[in-house]
């Protein structure tokens, strides 16, 4: 395969739900723009949070073992099946969680309007898929996630590279989302890769302004496979952009713990089986 063709969606287009759902049966990935999201508030809350990780007020958010808000300090998860740890800190933000209090008012605000685009795409999700697709849903897609207390947005630093890391030691390293599906406002910096099925590792054109979407395992389960859940990662910067520190936004969407996704497992049996695979149960 010579590339992974993620197609860019104009969500004004009277065609955006068609182009949208091909993406991701094709590629597990689509791009978006012309996106009601306010970007002056991306950028705000961008801004707000780099302030907040290079404070030492993050250590007094230290994250919940059990209930998994707040603040998870650098090299905190791997990858499932990988030895590394990222390389990287984040927060976690959740409907019912903490969240520290200068910063809440616009990321909660934030938090909803990505809610609420993410309920439109899935809506497409349902009325695009054949209905022998559409069968496997044991409610429909937008259901699963209302008022869902799992649904989590992460704010992501990947600090500067120092040099000094291990030579396998990755900001991402190769994953599957286990979601729904994840909806991504553009990284301050390039990185974001996903892998195509002979194994090929392409970059993900997500422009600044521009919202990445992909699958999780949780939709390639409950569509018996319909939609891939892609590989992807973050990769180290290289040369000039070694010593720049990135930032990533995105949300998860997660059904209710009691959603049925298949004959073994519902959303919330197969959340926590994976956390543990993640090292953060």
């Amino acid at each position: 395969m010579d590339s992974l063709h993620v197609r860019s969606v104009d969500l004004q287009s009277s065609d955006a739900s068609h182009h949208f759902v091909k993406s991701l049966q094709q590629t597990g990935f689509a791009v978006l723009h012309e996106h009601p999201i306010d970007m002056n508030l991306v950028n705000e809350v961008y801004s707000m949070w780099s302030n907040f990780f290079i404070s030492t007020q993050k250590h007094n958010y230290l994250f919940h073992n059990v209930k998994q808000d707040g603040y998870f300090p650098f090299k905190s998860e791997n990858a499932k099946g990988s030895d590394e740890k990222d390389l990287k800190e984040f927060f976690h933000i959740y409907p019912w969680g903490r969240c520290p209090e200068l910063l809440e008012t616009k990321t909660r605000k934030l938090y909803s309007q990505l809610v609420d685009l993410a309920c439109q795409l899935l809506k497409w999700i349902e009325k695009e898929v054949p209905i022998e697709i559409s069968s496997n849903f044991s409610i429909p897609l937008e259901k699963m996630i209302e008022d869902s207390p799992q649904n989590l947005l992460r704010i992501i630093n990947y600090p500067a590279i120092s040099g000094s890391e291990k030579p396998n030691a990755v900001r991402a390293a190769a994953h599957e989302d286990i979601n729904l599906i994840t909806v991504l406002c553009a990284g301050t910096e390039s990185g974001l890769q996903a892998q195509d099925v002979d194994g090929n590792w392409h970059d993900i054109q997500c422009d600044p302004g521009s919202i990445a979407v992909n699958t999780g395992d949780m939709l390639q389960m409950c569509s018996n496979n319909y939609f891939p859940s892609t590989t992807h990662r973050v990769i180290n910067p290289e040369g000039d952009k070694s010593n720049v520190a990135r930032m990533s936004m995105p949300l998860f969407l997660h059904p209710k713990d009691d959603v049925v996704l298949s004959m073994e497992h519902t959303a919330g049996t197969y959340l926590f089986e994976r956390l543990q695979e993640i090292g953060l149960k």
